[in-house]
């Protein structure tokens, strides 16, 4: 007995400790993970670290002096462009190398080698779709260019520099907590960061439903209740602007175009009201004299924040703005000289072809006549613990058929069994030019020389420079297409269906110096209807760009002041235009007491999405409800998946069509009326708010109610923000949702020395235990903005810097 006991003791601490080293379903190793010389106590910031660091790669061709400020943003200066992004790889892997990695892993489907093949479904989605694709031919051409290969070789080798420096105990918190250590860089991941910012702006695929209603309603009530343009619009190149191009022959219209081909199937729909605002104001309406240019991007918050703020300095570059982690350059900033922001296009540059293949195989298609050869790219995906699988993807000229069978996953909703994606992300391209030439421009000529390197994703290009030009440009690479060409699913056996060549880059959209002395976009309509192109039948929704244009119109003597004001503007148009239309067809005397003093609210409502608005509330689910049942019984049918017309539609038809057919319920007995769906949403909005939050009071509020928060990029419980008590919605200015909103905020005023201020929703560090990690978010939600440090040489501002590096051979 005393044996036995003798070797339960010895035996019993060995397994414990083999338990506690290995990892346990979502759980890290235990003991490796508290491990206090290892593990996740040495994330804990140091706040005595030196704060003059020598680091020696052998690459470096010169010695880099790197300035950190109060709040950790780099300021490099090098001598030469290969030191300049090497030190930006270097500096940036220090602060994101975990999310950098990330990323791209889930951008290239690599997600199961880290967590198993729980997340098996994910990488064939990401391959089958063809990320990994379009990021091997994108990178083709950022290679061929000697400026660009520089960039990316550089910047990797800063990076991989960086990763062989790390003692694993330094290896960032979420390396720890899922037990996976960092891999070598490759200039692949950079061209696999920028692809995947092509499909978080692809906006969804509405083909699908709209297929759908063509063939249940046919094309006159489908052309009725889906225009191609809205009735209320004020487009991003000022309407009436003369075209000074000739254009080429746009493709004719097949007869076949408007034949409904199979789309059984649900996708993500396009969000109304979720994009980004930029504009700048001419020297001529501000007190200075010189431009203000402004940019918000709003793009899917997270921690560590989207954007990593950065300075370049070297000979020919003095620029300061926010970059990708993960690729080299600034992507919205400013110099010495000029100013430039970016906003979402929303160009239908991702189309969907039903294919006619010649049998199971899949190895022929009928494509102009004749069957023709389809080609298999056979993707391996890794498993953790070392297993594998091949999955095979079958392309034709268009582009991969993502699924012939669905998973049971949610994104894979998104497309159509048996069907071929034809996406300009897969295309050859090197955007990293655009941003090279943007981050050295000195006046309007460079800004439109570099505009000609960008391919995707399409975006409105802002400028302005201290020469006080301005401009804006709706740019990317677009499909030459006949009008609606990728409204509904293409015909892949009709030739006459694909591409037809390209817009010419000089005809793209732009305006520079319009009369009225400002250019803005808000992902609104590119252009009036005398545009002799098509770029897509849909943008969002028009109330954003309509106010931005209004108070600009009004605006005279702007400061910086003034517009960062302007980008937390909380009132709503659709409110204004709307809640006089509605309010008044509601039967007071039916109410109860809470539902009259929501009525109260709602009549003396300033129409402002402001933190502490209960009225806000109020309208925001009122339109909701009232939406749905307008629309719910004529677009829900089961096997037949379809979206709802839009909000300006919708709106329209509200104004000035009281009595469209529409707004009877097609499963009730009698004749329902807009004036019987307003009362009967009113109660049902207000009973459902007091039943979630009690009596109408401070838990009304809409800041309460939109609930805004920044999750972790991996939706680690703990590491995101608590809630932010903001205003702002939809169909504001400062369009702030939940967890979707501006992702970086920034106003530069031009001139002899220019003056920029920023702000992001989070800290320049990725390592939740430092205080860099989330020390800008209660700024942002405040609506303020730092001043940002515009250095010219690393003697100046030195009450500013609290770190110093230097990097030498």
């Amino acid at each position: 007995m005393n044996k036995l006991k003798a070797l339960l003791c010895i035996i019993a601490p060995v397994l414990l400790g083999l338990i506690f080293h290995i990892k346990i379903g979502d759980l890290p190793p235990v003991l490796k993970f508290l491990n206090p010389f290892t593990g996740f106590w040495q994330n804990a910031e140091n706040t005595f670290v030196k704060k003059h660091k020598r680091v020696r790669i052998p690459g470096a061709k010169a010695p880099v002096d790197i300035l950190f400020d109060e709040k950790m943003i780099p300021h490099i200066f090098a001598q030469n462009d290969h030191d300049l992004y090497l030190a930006q790889g270097y500096v940036t892997a220090m602060h994101r190398l975990w999310q950098m990695d990330f990323q791209t892993r889930f951008a290239a489907g690599r997600i199961s080698e880290v967590v198993g093949d729980k997340a098996v479904e994910v990488d064939r989605y990401q391959r089958r779709m063809g990320m990994y694709y379009g990021a091997e031919n994108s990178l083709k051409g950022m290679m061929a260019d000697p400026k660009s290969r520089e960039m990316i070789l550089a910047y990797t080798e800063g990076i991989n520099a960086y990763i062989k420096s790390l003692h694993p105990s330094r290896y960032p918190l979420e390396y720890k907590l899922l037990d996976f250590k960092p891999e070598q860089w490759t200039p692949l991941k950079c061209a696999l960061l920028l692809k995947q910012m092509s499909a978080v702006l692809a906006m969804g695929s509405d083909e699908f439903y709209m297929t759908n209603i063509l063939k249940k309603y046919g094309p006159e009530i489908t052309a009725d209740l889906f225009p191609d343009y809205p009735f209320r619009e004020s487009p991003i190149i000022p309407e009436g602007t003369k075209w000074d191009f000739d254009p080429l022959k746009v493709p004719a219209v097949p007869e076949n175009a408007m034949n409904p081909l199979a789309a059984n199937v649900k996708t993500r729909q396009k969000q109304d009201g979720i994009g980004s605002n930029n504009w700048a104001i001419s020297g001529s309406k501000t007190r200075s004299g010189y431009p203000i240019l402004a940019n918000d991007p709003h793009l899917d918050l997270t921690l560590p924040s989207i954007w990593y703020q950065i300075q370049l300095h070297a000979p020919g570059i003095n620029a300061y703005g926010v970059s990708l982690p993960g690729a080299p350059g600034i992507v919205i900033g400013y110099n010495q000289d000029i100013a430039w922001g970016v906003t979402n296009v929303a160009a239908d540059v991702l189309d969907f072809y039903q294919i006619r293949f010649k049998d199971s195989t899949h190895r022929e298609y009928w494509h102009d006549g004749k069957w023709k050869a389809t080609t298999r790219r056979i993707e391996k995906i890794l498993f953790r613990g070392g297993d594998a699988e091949s999955d095979t993807v079958i392309y034709t000229h268009h582009g991969p058929v993502v699924y012939f069978k669905k998973p049971s996953y949610s994104k894979t909703a998104n497309v159509s069994e048996g069907a071929a994606l034809r996406w300009i992300a897969h295309d050859r391209s090197n955007e990293l030019m655009t941003f090279y030439k943007l981050n050295r421009g000195k006046n309007y000529n460079d800004y439109r020389e570099a505009l000609t390197y960008y391919t995707a994703p399409a975006q409105n290009f802002v400028f302005a420079s201290k020469d006080n030009d301005i401009a804006i440009t709706p740019n990317g690479k677009f499909p030459l297409k006949w009008k609606n060409q990728g409204k509904f699913i293409l015909d892949g056996s009709d030739k006459r269906h694909d591409w037809q060549g390209w817009i010419p880059a000089d005809q793209n959209p732009t305006v520079k110096n319009p009369s009225r002395g400002f250019v803005s976009s808000a992902n609104q309509s590119s252009t009036d209807k005398t545009y002799p192109y098509y770029i897509n039948w849909e943008f969002s929704a028009t109330e954003r760009g309509r106010r931005i244009n209004a108070r600009l119109a009004a605006m005279n003597k702007a400061t910086p002041d003034s517009i960062i004001s302007m980008q937390t503007d909380n009132y709503s148009l659709l409110a204004e235009k709307l809640l006089p239309a509605i309010l008044p067809m509601i039967d007071q005397p039916d109410l109860n007491a809470t539902q009259k003093e929501a009525y109260a609210t709602l009549d003396s409502w300033n129409k402002t999405y402001a933190s502490r608005e209960i009225a806000a509330s109020i309208f925001e689910l009122w339109v909701k409800n009232l939406n749905t049942a307008i629309w719910e019984d004529d677009f829900t049918f089961d096997g037949l998946p379809m979206r709802y017309p839009s909000r300006d539609r919708t709106l329209e038809m509200i104004l000035n069509e009281p009595n469209a057919r529409w707004f009877d319920d097609t499963r009730t007995p009698k004749t329902e009326t807009l004036n019987f769906l307003c009362n009967q949403t009113f109660k049902q909005t207000v009973d459902s708010l007091e039943k979630t939050y009690g009596a109408i009071g401070r838990s009304w509020q809409w800041g309460y109610i939109k609930n805004s928060h920044v999750p972790h990029l991996a939706k680690i419980p703990g590491m995101g923000s608590r809630l932010l008590f903001t205003g702002g919605s939809k169909s504001t200015i400062n369009a702030l949702g939940e967890t979707n909103g501006p992702s970086w905020r920034m106003v530069v005023e031009l001139g002899k020395n220019p003056k920029g201020y920023g702000i992001f929703p989070g800290g320049q560090s990725g390592n939740p235990g430092s205080k860099f990690y989330d020390n800008m978010i209660g700024t942002w939600a405040a609506g303020k903005l730092d001043e940002l440090l515009f250095l010219n040489s690393p003697s100046d501002g030195k009450e500013h810097i609290i770190k110093y590096m230097k990097i030498t051979r």
